[in-house]
C-alpha cells in the first residue's frame, strides 16, 4: 500500500490495526506516568466497537499474564541469589585453601587443583542460572512454581489452623 491511495480504499488486517493503534498510543502517551481509569478504557473500547464482555475477558487475561511475569521475575531473582550464595561459598572455600597453600608451601601449587575442580560445577551452575530460555529453564520454573504453591498452601492451612486453635 502506498501513501497516495485515497483513505476510502485503505484496509487493514486485525493485526495491522493492533500494531498501528499500539504505536499511536505509545506516541500520544509522552508522559509514562499517565494512567487511564477503567471508565476511560471502557470509552475507548466503545469507540472501537469492542464489547464490554470482550474487554473484561481481555483484562482478566492481561492480569493472568502480569501474574506470570511477576512469578518469572521472582524465580529469576531466586536463581540469581542462589548462585550468588554458591559463588560466595566457593570464594571462601578456595580462599582458605589458597591461603593455606601460601602459608605452608610458600606459593600456590596444590590449591589450584582444588580451585579448578570446584570451579567447574560453579561454571555450569552459572551457565544454567543465566540461561533464561529453553526447556531446562521451563522445567526448573515449573518445579519452583509447584514448590512455591505447595509452601503457600501449607502456610495458609497452618495459619487457619492456628487461628482456629486461638479462638
Amino acid at each position: 500500500m502506498t501513501a497516495f491511495e485515497p483513505q476510502s480504499i485503505r484496509s487493514y488486517s486485525q493485526e495491522d490495526v493492533q500494531q498501528i493503534l499500539h504505536l499511536a498510543i505509545a506516541r500520544q502517551a509522552d508522559d509514562k506516568d499517565k494512567e487511564f481509569s477503567y471508565e476511560q478504557i471502557l470509552e475507548i473500547a466503545a469507540e472501537l466497537e469492542i464489547a464490554p464482555e470482550s474487554l473484561k475477558l481481555a483484562e482478566r487475561d492481561w492480569l493472568v499474564q502480569q501474574g506470570q511475569v511477576q512469578q518469572r521475575k521472582a524465580f529469576d531473582s531466586y536463581r540469581i541469589r542462589k548462585f550468588q550464595k554458591r559463588l560466595g561459598n566457593y570464594t571462601i572455600f578456595n580462599g582458605f585453601f589458597i591461603l593455606l597453600d601460601l602459608i605452608t608451601g610458600g606459593g600456590i601449587s596444590w590449591s589450584l587443583y582444588i580451585l579448578l575442580f570446584c570451579g567447574l560445577p560453579l561454571g555450569f551452575d552459572g551457565w544454567n542460572t543465566f540461561q533464561m530460555k529453553g526447556e531446562e529453564y521451563e522445567m526448573a520454573f515449573q518445579k519452583w512454581s509447584r514448590n512455591h504453591q505447595i509452601k503457600k498452601t501449607i502456610s495458609t492451612v497452618l495459619n487457619k489452623w492456628f487461628k482456629a486453635l486461638q479462638a
